[in-house]
């Protein structure tokens, strides 16, 4: 991409990268499955939380560096420094064997049909994720701009919100496998929705006509607003991952890819869905989708086998 002096070169390298990106993300999440059950110990949500600080990190200094180099250098710098740092990673990956892709019967579990009696947990499954990437997206996309046009904050300042979710979220990720293993997964998702989105939404009704009057109190009641929902969140993706990874029958690489088809549009219909109510209403209803996702996740968190087990062979649903 950074070399790409035509659409149609940028559109291709956009598509290669996504295409990578799933094929990654689908790998990485796969073994941390296999860790949790060699080690019968859990992992993910730490192994998520290092993700978050990746994002974070490369945010910031992607955009100190914005003011330094060019977006084509660093786009080139970026792909180096990337490959270089693969190469270690692939090394040390665990074997494919651990994927499980042969049953204790012998019989194969990397075939699914996209409609079944045994994909129906996973698109269950599916829709939990989906209503917590949704949120992560309205937030990271539209944060900014909710201060900045809704709230009168100013340009920089306005950066608050995200910066106060995507460090609670990094937060509750390392603490996650701590809350996951002493409260189980399925009530974490449960109170974390219900948190996550009634505290949310009272936010933004209290900030946003507050802030016509009082901007700093109307900041921090906002920034405590996506505080929670970034708290909310951290947990929730590395659980529906788990539970997609239980699923009987299926090898955790196959279900991970067939709940990440699901949860992943999030990141195509959210931005459009959020930006298309705002422009028929306004952003901070438009919002509203976001904070209804969160509850409605809070609900789908009975799709989570409320066993604490990590051993091979537990159960996924109830």
């Amino acid at each position: 991409m950074g070399s790409a002096h035509h659409i149609v070169q940028l559109f291709f390298g956009l598509f290669v990268m996504g295409f990578g990106y799933i094929m990654l993300d689908v790998t990485v999440n796969t073994q941390a499955v296999a860790v949790e059950k060699i080690l019968n110990r859990r992992w993910m949500s730490t192994f998520h939380g290092s993700w978050s600080v990746g994002s974070f990190v490369s945010t910031v200094s992607g955009g100190l560096l914005a003011h330094v180099i060019s977006p084509q250098s660093e786009l080139k710098a970026v792909a180096i420094i990337g490959f270089i740092l693969y190469i270690p990673g692939i090394y040390f990956l665990l074997s494919g064997n651990e994927d499980e892709h042969k049953g204790v019967d012998g019989t194969s579990q990397g075939k699914l049909s996209f409609f079944d009696k045994t994909s129906f947990p996973l698109w269950a499954i599916g829709l939990g994720l989906l209503g917590c990437l949704l949120p992560e997206g309205a937030a990271s996309d539209w944060g900014g701009v909710l201060l900045h046009e809704h709230m009168g904050i100013g340009k920089g300042v306005d950066a608050i919100a995200f910066a106060t979710f995507s460090l609670a979220m990094i937060t509750s990720r390392f603490l996650g496998d701590h809350w996951l293993e002493k409260y189980g997964p399925r009530r974490t998702v449960r109170v974390g929705g219900f948190f996550a989105g009634a505290t949310w939404g009272l936010s933004i009704a209290i900030a946003v006509p507050l802030s016509a009057h009082a901007k700093v109190p109307a900041a921090i009641i906002i920034c405590i607003g996506f505080a929670a929902a970034g708290l909310g969140i951290g947990p929730m993706v590395p659980a529906f991952m788990n539970a997609a990874a239980r699923v009987p029958g299926v090898a955790p690489s196959v279900a991970l890819a067939r709940v990440n088809i699901i949860g992943l549009a999030a990141f195509f219909i959210g931005p459009t869905l959020t930006g298309g109510v705002s422009q028929l209403t306004s952003l901070p209803i438009a919002l509203y989708i976001s904070v209804s996702l969160l509850i409605f996740t809070g609900y789908q968190s009975r799709v989570i086998s409320a066993d604490k087990s990590l051993l091979p062979g537990a159960p996924n649903s109830a």
